[in-house]
């Protein structure tokens, strides 16, 4: 066998190594035969997860962005309710506290109210039900799981409503390892039935849109993209997941008014090519209609154009009709992730876009680890980052308690089902952090680009102007944007270009 690339991911489980902090090298997690070393070392690796976020270790670290932010000096227990976060720290404290018998006592857990104690209990349960999975004793976590259920619901507070689904998704993976009649999950069919709905537009689509995460990409996204290519008489933007389309009038409007302060140098036109697959048609043609009335609208010289591949491995480089002077843009949303467990096609993707040497790649992703091959760690990341979801949606959704719970049932759950179930080529919900794409991004000669002051008071003015807005984080965290919700990071807004002199190593790939 050649010799890897000291960058090359060989499966889509080696995008799941852990980080002990910022600055270590990316680690990997050796298999033993021995189940009770593997158990031990999985046990381990997952308390020093739990210690870092009760730490603060897992929250924002990076340059903060000047957004008025609650003190947490100025919220105790006896004054304010308990984010979900610090009940999940407080719950995970309590867990070591019970799998270390020379831990100290947290005496700060002897300030919780009544209901706060109930609900860190629950959490407490719902690690030890993880842990106990972990080892393969199922009667025990099957024990703890119906602790569970005497305290949780899909009805009840933000850390009753997370609890109810990791449970369910606990029991889903206690049947598939028993071997029992039941549903693999959450796995490929259903995910992509999953990522079409959310393709369509309907109330929860619609509140995703909304939502501050999906507004920073759009507004400091679109803005980093006019700083590349402004002054062009032809611009061309490459969307690999449309979506609804809305960023685009945003730049419509922003390249409209730039251009009337610059007749000498007018716009010939904006084309936006959609790449989709054939599910997608209906609705991009409906997104594509949307923007050319807009346009018209503008009396905006804008051309939209649908390349609709059944595989992306058949896309060629003429399908998207790109002009010599055009100046070509690339914009991710949400999208590269879901192709880690289709590596060849995602390698095959980022090859093509690099040959098309775009003045730009905008790329958007979920700041989380998501896909670490240790059941555990990976259940702790999980649980963390939906904790900070269903508290924003308590706190960001209170006038519109229907579309909060379509949110919770329809979409959350079923990510939740796929990252606890599922394990191989079923589990499909594989978010990784920057830092892997970063490392993987160096393969095809990408250099990451500093995001703008410009940018950055996009980031800041959307924000603003949104109800809760003390509890969002933005920071700059060395040349990209991570927005977060009290203290947890969610989502990454990163920007890149090619060297064009740089050499594409494909990997090594091993059998799954």
């Amino acid at each position: 066998m050649q010799e890897q690339n000291e960058h090359d991911f060989v499966t889509f489980d080696d995008w799941g190594f852990d980080v002990e902090d910022e600055t270590t090298t990316i680690l990997h997690i050796k298999e033993t035969t021995d189940d009770n070393k593997k158990a031990k070392k999985s046990l381990i690796s997952s308390l020093n997860i739990l210690k870092d976020y009760g730490n603060g270790f897992r929250k924002l670290k990076g340059q903060k962005i000047d957004v008025v932010q609650i003190s947490e000096n100025e919220c105790t227990p006896s004054v304010c309710k308990l984010s979900t976060e610090e009940i999940l720290r407080f719950g995970g404290q309590k867990f070591i506290q019970s799998t270390e018998f020379d831990h100290p006592f947290v005496n700060s857990l002897c300030s919780l109210s009544e209901e706060e104690s109930r609900t860190v209990m629950l959490v407490e349960h719902l690690l030890a039900s993880a842990e106990k999975i972990g080892e393969k004793l199922f009667d025990s976590a099957i024990n703890l799981l119906n602790e569970c259920d005497k305290l949780s619901s899909k009805t009840g507070n933000p850390v009753e409503r997370l609890v109810y689904y990791f449970s369910r998704a606990l029991r889903e993976r206690v049947d598939i390892e028993m071997g029992k009649n039941c549903t693999k999950g959450l796995g490929l069919h259903g995910m992509r039935d999953l990522q079409e709905s959310l393709r369509s537009i309907n109330a929860c689509t619609i509140a995703v849109q909304d939502m501050p995460m999906c507004q920073v990409v759009k507004f400091a996204g679109i803005q980093a993209i006019v700083e590349n290519v402004e002054n062009s008489k032809k611009i061309h933007i490459v969307d690999l997941e449309i979506k609804m389309g809305v960023q685009w009038t945003i730049l419509m409007q922003a390249l409209a008014n730039d251009h009337q302060h610059n007749s000498q140098n007018p716009l010939e036109y904006l084309k936006v090519t959609a790449l989709i697959d054939v599910q997608s048609r209906t609705n991009v043609e409906e997104t594509g209609k949307r923007l050319m009335s807009f346009a018209e609208s503008l009396h905006f010289p804008l051309c939209f154009k649908i390349v609709m591949v059944e595989d992306i491995l058949d896309l060629k480089k003429e399908d998207l009709d790109i002009d010599p002077d055009e100046s070509l843009a690339v914009y991710s949303q949400y999208l590269l992730s879901n192709m880690i467990t289709q590596q060849d096609r995602l390698d095959f993707l980022m090859g093509f876009i690099k040959e098309m040497t775009p003045r730009i790649m905008i790329v958007a992703e979920v700041e989380a680890n998501l896909n670490s091959p240790v059941f555990v760690n990976r259940f702790i990341e999980a649980l963390f980052y939906h904790g900070a979801l269903f508290d924003l949606f308590e706190d960001c959704m209170k006038s519109n308690e229907s579309t909060r719970k379509a949110m919770e049932e329809d979409v959350m759950w079923h990510g939740i089902r796929n990252i606890v179930a599922n394990e191989g080529e079923e589990r499909t919900m594989r978010h990784v952090t920057i830092e892997l794409w970063r490392e993987y991004f160096k393969r095809f000669g990408m250099e990451e680009m500093k995001m703008s002051n410009s940018s950055l008071y996009q980031a800041k003015t959307v924000v603003e102007k949104f109800t809760g807005k003390n509890s969002f984080t933005l920071e700059m965290n060395e040349k990209f944007v991570t927005i977060g919700w009290k203290g947890t990071p969610l989502n990454s807004l990163s920007a890149w270009k090619f060297h064009k002199t740089s050499t594409f190593h494909r990997a090594n790939y091993l059998t799954l």
